[in-house]
């Protein structure tokens, strides 16, 4: 798979939170390190880091946990996509109310339409809408 996949903030949080992954989100990021690469929104950092933050102030996962994860998530390369907030008021918030989801998770889709590229999403409502566009799903 070398050409690439969108990953969505979903697989970025179970890519650090071993309880959140599983061997398909694993093999994804075995296809990362081996130079696969993977695209993603700009908001895609803030989404993540938040998430971890959260978790973290939740005490669902430990501060430590939350501060190592966000070190190893820091060290991938995403290619980070900046043409999307040209698209947030068109045809991003298009998609988004034709399949009822949110601008967030309407970002991606529309990040892998425009590129062609499958999408790799936890987020079954994602992944129904990726599918109903016509757009190759991972998870």
């Amino acid at each position: 798979m070398k050409s690439g996949f969108v990953a969505d903030a979903s697989v970025g949080v179970a890519w650090a939170v071993p309880v959140q992954s599983g061997k398909a989100v694993e093999d994804l990021l075995d296809e990362v390190a081996s130079g696969t690469p993977f695209v993603t929104p700009v908001l895609w950092p803030f989404e993540v880091a938040n998430a971890l933050v959260v978790l973290a102030r939740r005490k669902r996962i430990q501060t430590e946990q939350a501060v190592g994860a966000l070190r190893s998530l820091g060290r991938l390369t995403p290619i980070l996509d900046e043409d999307g907030p040209r698209l947030a008021f068109g045809r991003i918030a298009s998609l988004a109310g034709e399949y009822e989801l949110s601008v967030y998770d309407a970002a991606y889709l529309e990040l892998a339409l425009r590129r062609r590229l499958p999408l790799a999403s936890r987020n079954a409502a994602l992944n129904q809408a990726a599918k109903l566009a016509g757009v190759k799903t991972l998870l």
